[in-house]
């Protein structure tokens, strides 16, 4: 941390006895600059660059640029130097597997491997790898974690040698939550004291959902992987000056509305602002009523509006969050005086000039689900059956079966020999319907049925009133003589074991578990796709009949085929709501005039006759989320089970691979990397591996879930002698770059013009046959034929997902050209030496009449290349016609140019430290 007292702002601040220099931005206020009209967010990272100045990486005109921010920014780029990093277990293995490869190849070329380490805080959660194999049973958390150490043990022995070999890196094992909860709960701290100084808490993490900490009013956004070694490593990352836009929010959320509700409406409406790239900040008197877990739940899904943060600045309600969390009380008076002394208090908002300013009445959000594979796409719930039905009807072709009493019976038992469950069409013209028998019953399953209902992700676990209100409305259920339908899958996955001992004191954990929602596990489970399977008569009705059936969650993410392969519908909803989707076992019930069931009388039962009142709520959260609870559990969160302290870390400072491994292998980046670099050179003879369309998510490009053995990944592993049931997942495979690269655009729900399939095919162009990507990839990689990827608007949305540049890299793509990007994903192309390019304003590859049959070439790309630049492309069709446009070099800064120069963001670092040892 640089201390030049650049500006003559350095102060200091006494507290109990202790006096902390810090760097005072009312003075810059005294001096005359006008930052009270700067939004906070900006604030932030003006004391940032203030503090980190050295004019060198942080210069004069950085500073200078946010001092003097306008709602319209110059086109400037600012550093941003966390002062932590925060990962997960799917993102985290890779990154680790890079940083250990680093040191192999520091100590290949004789240098001191110690260099590589991290220079600032890094906390690994293990938490995307527990799936829900078992449910409904008081032994399925037992059950999972038993299956999730069995899968994952390598790769948890690799992060323990990590946890020893490394400074300033921990690992918080298996079990224990959500990243992002814990993130909320435990690990920040609103003020961070280093080296006698005091500043703002502030972290990237890998993946998207770091924003949740926004709600404490800390700076946090999600990077990729490639991003994060950067950040560890003393990298600042890079971007441009944001826009701030203000949302300002008013009056109180009405009875019946929950913030799960607040959020999916804030989505929508963010979404259609086109917040993509922007800094959001939240102001306004309904800000009052919101309490930080309400204002995390909006935080949290900042990626799915498509802002880098949703900042809430700090005030009264962040310092009652962190005495009720069990923050020390010194944190605590710390947080208040310094935040006040600084101007980063939350007050005189009215004098702040926002970007551009939309506002929310609270009174307006009606209770919501958002679906069926985007999160922006909110339906009321008052209309959800239509809307339902329009989905079904139009987008799937199918017809509903008419609504009728679920028909239900016993197994029969002939000889001694119970029946084995079986799936048939009713003699049913014009409708699907399918008679299943599962575990002694049997049921009709039809299109709209719901068969995964899952309280799940730190969104909505991380808010007591939703998860309270959860349990009340299970307890009032019961008492009405309701019951889940034998046909859901449930799960209850809290994002940390503070919410089970409230839950538990409440006596609302019993409540739950009558209705199956037994505790599966501490980590995301569904929301990452991490369902497991559904039951063989179930999966086999969906898709012996194609079936088109949903899941319930209170979820954040319901892209095409990341919840669970044979679900094509997905909505997310409050945590309230799972539970009585759970119940009906379909999507397409009006709540508001429909019954959820009959009562032990056989009277009809509405939704409404159960849902708890605001009132019943706050009453329980208030007598039993208790300080004591977040003591407990955060006194013993590194301590794991005593699985993970049975396991044991390989020695020494530097990897030992195992070439046998078919989990954590040397990444192959760096590998014998030349000291130098070569210039720029142009793109010749390209050829398009896949033409898609809009919203191609990450998701789409390296998927995180199962795979078959007959995909591209599935044949290596057999041909490594790895049986089909130890596959696992692709996201806990996500350290052996063998695995990712043959589930690179493998996604089976992707849809690629060159293909006449959907899955993960394309057309190997010279000779008009159609294969998988990666084998199409690998003949053009024979034939050193550069690749391109074409795509519509959105490109890269959703989720961190380094591997999704990574194995773009390793497909042979040189260049990927799109309409518009997510954030993270074009950053994380540039991180790996991918070239994104822009189509101009208001054209495509469709409107130019490309095809993607035609031969590529960028000619004008060079060593001199500039942020922004036009390059024509050249396109030559079959018919040996050819055309020229115009696209946008998305290089956006000299530096991200120098990454491109040097093949990616970690080439570049490791050149530099040869450099310098």
């Amino acid at each position: 941390m640089a201390t030049q007292n650049y500006l003559d702002i350095a102060d200091t601040l006494a507290l109990n006895g202790d006096s902390y220099s810090f760097y005072n931005l009312r003075k810059l206020q005294e001096q005359g600059y006008e930052v009270s009209k700067l939004p906070f967010c900006i604030r932030v990272l003006l004391e940032n660059a203030i503090r980190h100045y050295d004019d060198y990486v942080v210069t004069k005109d950085h500073v200078n640029t946010l001092l003097q921010w306008k709602p319209n920014p110059e086109d400037k780029e600012i550093p941003f130097m966390p002062t932590r990093v925060l990962m997960q277990d799917f993102t985290g293995v890779p990154a680790i597997v890079d940083i250990a490869s680093l040191r192999s190849e520091m100590a290949r070329k004789g240098k001191n491997i110690t260099r590589i380490n991290p220079l600032i805080p890094v906390d690994l959660v293990v938490d995307h790898s527990v799936q829900v194999d078992y449910y409904g049973n008081k032994d399925a958390y037992r059950l999972n974690v038993d299956k999730e150490y069995e899968r994952n043990s390598e790769r948890y022995r690799f992060l323990k040698w990590a946890q020893n070999a490394f400074d300033n890196f921990s690992v918080v094992p298996p079990g224990m939550g959500i990243c992002h909860q814990v993130n909320l709960e435990y690990f920040s701290t609103c003020v961070t004291e280093r080296n006698g100084y005091i500043f703002p808490d502030s972290l990237v993490g890998t993946d998207s959902h770091t924003p949740m900490v926004n709600g404490l009013g800390i700076v946090a956004y999600g990077v990729g992987g490639i991003e994060a070694e950067a950040a560890m490593l003393g990298q600042p990352h890079f971007f441009t000056v944001p826009e701030v836009i203000g949302l300002k929010l008013k009056g109180k959320l009405p009875a019946g509305s929950t913030a799960s509700d607040l959020v999916l409406t804030i989505t929508n409406l963010l979404r259609k602002t086109k917040v993509v790239g922007k800094f959001v900040e939240v102001f306004g008197d309904g800000l009052d009523s919101l309490s930080v877990p309400d204002r995390a739940t909006i935080g949290n899904m900042s990626p799915e509006f498509g802002c880098t943060i949703t900042y809430f600045p700090i005030d009264r309600k962040t310092l009652e969050y962190l005495e009720k969390t069990n923050r020390p009380a010194r944190v605590v008076e710390l947080t208040e005086r310094y935040t006040k002394a600084n101007l980063l208090w939350r007050e005189n908002e009215d004098v702040i000039a926002y970007s551009q300013v939309v506002e929310l009445d609270l009174a307006t959000v009606e209770p919501s689900i958002s679906g069926p594979s985007r999160p922006q796409d909110k339906i009321n719930l008052r209309q959800s059956k239509a809307v339902i039905h329009d989905i079904l009807e139009k987008a799937y072709a199918q017809k509903l079966a008419p609504v009728s009493a679920p028909t239900v019976g016993k197994w029969k038992s002939e000889g001694g020999n119970i029946q084995p469950p079986v799936a048939k069409v009713i003699d049913h013209p014009g409708v699907h319907e399918i008679s299943v028998s599962y575990q002694g019953e049997t049921f009709d399953l039809r299109d709209g049925a719901v068969v995964i209902a899952a309280i799940t992700s730190c969104t909505n676990t991380s808010n007591p009133d939703v998860m309270i209100g959860a349990g009340l409305l299970a307890q009032k259920a019961l008492e009405k003589g309701l019951m889940t339908k034998p046909w859901v899958k449930t799960s209850l996955a809290p994002g940390s074991k503070v919410v089970t001992d409230y839950l538990q004191e409440a006596g609302l954990l019993a409540k739950l578990e009558q209705l199956k929602f037994n505790v599966v596990g501490y980590g995301c489970t569904s929301c990452i796709g991490n369902s497991g399977p559904l039951p063989d008569p179930i999966a086999h009705a969906i898709v012996d009949n194609d079936l088109m059936v949903g899941a319930a969650l209170s979820s954040n993410r319901n892209f095409e085929a990341r919840i669970h392969p044979l679900v094509k519908m997905n909505f997310l909803m409050s945590p309230l709501l799972v539970v009585a989707y759970a119940i009906a076992g379909r999507m397409d019930i009006d709540f508001y005039n429909e019954p959820l069931g009959s009562g032990t009388n056989g009277q009809d039962i509405y939704l409404k006759d159960i849902w708890p009142s605001a009132d019943e709520i706050h009453a329980v959260v208030n007598r039993v989320v208790r300080k004591e609870h977040f003591k407990k559990n955060y006194g013993e969160i590194f301590n794991g089970n005593e699985q993970w302290e049975k396991l044991e870390a390989p020695p020494g400072k530097a990897y030992k691979w195992d070439e046998h491994s078919t989990y954590v292998k040397e990444a192959p980046f760096f590998v014998d990397l030349p000291e130098g670099t070569t210039p720029i050179q142009p793109v010749n003879g390209a050829r398009v591996l896949l033409a898609l369309g809009d919203s191609i998510t990450t998701d789409h490009i390296s998927p995180a879930g199962v795979f078959n053995e007959k995909s591209p990944a599935g044949k290596y592993l057999r041909s490594r002698g790895v049986p089909v049931e130890e596959f696992n997942s692709y996201g806990s495979r996500r350290g052996n770059d063998e695995v990712m690269v043959r589930g690179t655009f493998a996604n089976v729900r992707i849809r690629n013009k060159l293909a006449s399939r959907e899955g993960g095919y394309t057309t190997f162009l010279p000779t008009g046959e159609e294969m998988s990507v990666y084998e199409a990839a690998m003949k053009y990689k024979e034939q050193n034929i550069p690749l391109i990827v074409l795509a519509g608007k959105e490109y890269g949305s959703g989720s961190s997902r380094d591997w999704a540049a990574k194995g773009t890299f390793l497909l042979g793509i040189k260049a990927v050209i799109a309409e518009s990007y997510e954030r993270i994903h074009r950053s994380n192309l540039v991180g790996m030496g991918v070239l994104p390019l822009q189509f101009k304003e208001g054209e495509s590859y469709t409107s130019l009449g490309l095809t993607g049959k035609e031969v590529l070439s960028i000619p004008e790309l060079n060593d001199n290349v500039q942020p922004l630049q036009l390059l024509t492309v050249h396109a030559i069709a079959d018919n040996a016609t050819s055309r020229t446009f115009q696209v946008v070099c998305r290089l956006d800064s000299k530096i991200e140019i120098d990454y491109y120069r040097n093949n990616g963001i970690l080439q570049y670092m490791l050149r530099q430290l040869l450099i310098r040892n």
